[in-house]
């Protein structure tokens, strides 16, 4: 038998699958720990990377410039320079995607456990139409 209130609850379980679908399969495949280190990492490679093609096209642009000088300790100064200046935005950056994986992931799990509650409401309720029913006064308890 069909009931208007089931219909309702799958449908809306069925709009939230797929709405939240992003949010949900992160937090089914990941802890919490390894989805913030897996974004952390990723963000340390993309920002190294970055860095280091801005450093060579630094170095491209001023390689007259580095070639000139005199010594080797002025070649070195500025690049440790460069090198203070990458460890601070790295530090700033990271600091951002963890913030930023910690409150996704955070959303994540309060969507899970809305989903869960949806579907023991939706299990209650088949089981609640699905039981057998007692018949006669030999059934009943007093």
């Amino acid at each position: 038998m069909l009931s208007e209130e089931k219909i309702k609850l799958m449908t809306s379980i069925a709009i939230f699958e797929k709405a939240e679908k992003k949010n949900l399969t992160l937090v089914k495949r990941y802890f919490k720990s390894d989805y913030i280190g897996r974004n952390l990492l990723c963000a340390f490679l993309g920002y190294t990377f970055c860095w280091l093609l801005g450093l060579a096209a630094v170095v491209v642009c001023r390689l007259e410039e580095i070639l000139s000088v005199a010594t080797l300790k002025d070649v070195i100064s500025p690049f440790v320079d460069y090198g203070v200046w990458y460890l601070l935005g790295l530090v700033v950056y990271l600091a951002a995607v963890f913030t930023v994986s910690y409150r996704r992931y955070g959303y994540g799990e309060r969507g899970m456990k809305v989903y869960a509650a949806r579907l023991k409401r939706l299990n209650r309720r088949y089981e609640f139409l699905n039981r057998p029913k007692e018949q006669g006064k030999e059934g009943r308890r007093s």
